[in-house]
């Protein structure tokens, strides 16, 4: 319990009615809850969903629904997002990329970076298939916080400093398992086919972004497990819309 709550803390801005310690190597074990966090996210969402449907036009819900995730979250991976579409767009030298991602300016290419990733998220979302929505929105948060595991388990950090580098320090193999099994379940109760599709679509964007950056700059930093971290919501959210009508 106590790591979910730091696990809490740490993803979203939802307040809780105590302060929860946390020791350096907390962080690294609280990945382990980092699903089950997803799944909060998901039933937050989904309780959202069921007050709007039935007064306004499906399009517009799932305008409602994205805001409301980027606002529980604080925009935390959005900003992730941005700041490595910024650092690719810089083409230089890995230290030139690491700057220009610790710089809190956002320039034009992560602008556009970002506004593409909502928009492919809100059109994804609008084309779930009106039946399983509400179970794809408890999915797919689980799935883009497993991804923030899968990429942060036997990673290296391209920084000494940052929280990346604290996570990584303090994470080991169980915690990826422990994650990976509540994903599992999570799956197989919620959406046994599309969900087990989805989740082998994150596994494998999530390995191959990983492997890059690795390959790029010697390891990962926050922002990298941000960005990762939308990517997979928007895979998820296109498995689960995939061969249907919006």
């Amino acid at each position: 319990m106590r790591l979910y709550l730091i696990a809490m803390q740490f993803l979203t801005i939802i307040p809780l009615p105590f302060d929860t310690r946390c020791q350096k190597e907390d962080l690294g074990r609280a990945t382990a809850c980092f699903p089950l966090v997803g799944l909060t996210i998901g039933v937050l969402l989904a309780g959202l969903y069921w007050l709007v449907a039935p007064w306004l036009n499906r399009p517009l819900t799932a305008a409602l629904l994205i805001a409301t995730l980027a606002a529980v979250t604080g925009a935390l991976h959005l900003d992730g997002l941005a700041d490595v579409c910024d650092g690719l767009a810089a083409r230089g030298s890995r230290e030139r990329f690491l700057a220009i991602m610790k710089d809190s300016h956002v320039g034009a290419v992560g602008a556009v970076g970002l506004v593409l990733g909502l928009l492919l998220k809100w059109q994804a979302l609008v084309a779930v298939p009106a039946g399983i929505t509400w179970q794809a929105l408890l999915l797919f948060p689980v799935l883009g916080r497993f991804a923030q595991v899968l990429a942060l388990g036997g990673a290296r950090h391209a920084r000494q400093d940052g929280l990346g580098a604290t996570i990584i320090q303090g994470m080991a193999t169980r915690h990826l398992l422990l994650a990976l099994c509540s994903t599992v379940a999570a799956c197989l109760l919620l959406l046994p086919v599309r969900g087990m599709l989805a989740l082998t679509v994150v596994f494998a964007v999530t390995l191959i972004v990983k492997g890059y950056f690795q390959n790029r700059l010697g390891g990962l930093t926050g922002d990298i497990v941000g960005c990762i971290s939308e990517i997979a919501e928007i895979a998820a959210l296109i498995v689960f819309s995939a061969g249907q009508q919006p």
